[in-house]
């Protein structure tokens, strides 16, 4: 059987989805096909963060922009998204990450993004479940946290009210000069098609310049307000961004339901997905020193999930080298959620030969030392 599509989008996680949302709106009819299920994979494994950051001027701006986008859609958004404007505070631990938080702060003020200094008494105030001795924080007020799974579906559900056509359960067992061939032996054609499957690109892609990164994560019973932020060290940059095959850090997320996400775990060369006693022990110790209230809660379920992750840092979204009716859109590692609307925006920019809100070329698969093809 052959079916007919102007675009094909491999993928329905959060980048997917959100591709298929504004490709839609392009006038496009899409197939989106998903080897699983719409939201799963490591949107479904990981915490729900929009989050500006500022490891580079690359990285803040397609999370400044994408976080844009997000609050854009507050007031379409279903219940079932949990949107939440929470914030999120950098937690210092001594007077050396205070002098980072301050760094941070003028970068971000400097470039319009509200950010705040809290001294210690400020950061017990804000957070009196945080232990004593914390030399204070940098507050994001307007960063978020929404249920990714659920904001995935209401993506795909606008794309298919402007006539997409879904496949679940369908995985691409070859990729065609024109479209995809599918496990049950659907051929899809189309004129473009947009790789949107996060680690799971190496498949299809093998020299793509993907790693994939595990990570652990915890959900408590429910305590509503026990946390008021979302709540990340500042020793996570340098763990998340360092060279160590593993790394743990403080990160706890406060839920809509009142449960809480504590994280988080970083492990390269890791292929099973099994939960790993000893590295979620270091993970949950991590969490205590910073907030030891936590021992008194009960984690009901532990889980992991795979990141897609790149050697600079930055997601691949564009032509791939060699292909120029493919498309990537991976590698996002932890920022998937965030910039999922920010990848979607400019992918659709470019397809529609509009003028980008931000500068495309960091992204552009044609950076990179090898070509991404199949």
């Amino acid at each position: 059987m052959t079916e007919t599509a102007d675009a094909v989008i491999i993928g329905a996680g959060i980048v997917g989805a959100a591709c298929a949302e504004a490709l839609s709106r392009e006038g496009l009819r899409l197939a989106v096909v998903e080897s699983g299920m719409v939201g799963g994979g490591a949107t479904a494994a990981g915490m729900g963060h929009v989050v500006v950051m500022d490891d580079s001027e690359e990285e803040f701006a397609l999370t400044r922009y994408s976080r844009d986008l997000w609050s854009e859609l507050i007031l379409s958004l279903p219940p079932d998204v949990e949107y939440e404007v929470r914030g999120t505070l950098w937690v210092a631990a001594d007077e050396e990450e205070m002098t980072a938080a301050h760094r941070k702060a003028a970068f971000y003020a400097s470039r319009g993004v509200r950010a705040q200094i809290l001294d210690a008494a400020a950061l017990a105030e804000a957070e009196p479940q945080m232990r004593p001795g914390l030399a204070g924080a940098l507050l994001i007020p307007d960063d978020a946290v929404i249920y990714a799974p659920c904001a995935a579906r209401w993506l795909i559900e606008q794309a298919r009210g402007r006539g997409a056509s879904l496949w679940l359960g369908a995985p691409v067992v070859e990729l065609r000069p024109d479209g995809v061939q599918l496990g049950d032996g659907t051929r899809i054609a189309a004129g473009l098609t947009i790789c949107a499957t996060g680690a799971g690109v190496t498949a299809l892609f093998p020299t793509a310049g993907v790693r994939p990164r595990k990570g652990h994560l915890a959900i408590t019973d429910r305590y509503p307000e026990f946390v008021r932020h979302q709540l990340v060290e500042l020793g996570y940059l340098k763990s998340a961004h360092g060279s160590a095959r593993e790394s743990v850090a403080f990160n706890v997320q406060p839920r809509k339901t009142g449960q809480l996400l504590i994280g988080s775990s970083r492990q390269f060369g890791a292929t099973d997905p099994a939960v790993e006693p000893p590295l979620l022990r270091r993970m949950l110790q991590r969490a205590l020193e910073y907030m030891p209230a936590l021992a008194q809660l009960s984690v009901i379920r532990t889980w992991t999930g795979f990141r897609a992750a790149t050697e600079d840092k930055l997601p691949l979204i564009g032509p791939c080298p060699g292909r120029e009716s493919v498309y990537l859109a991976t590698g996002h590692e932890g920022l998937g959620i965030t910039t999922s609307l920010g990848t979607a925006r400019l992918l659709a920019d470019r397809i529609a030969g509009r003028q980008p809100a931000i500068a495309p070329e960091p992204y552009l698969p044609s950076r990179l030392p090898q070509p991404a093809h199949a």
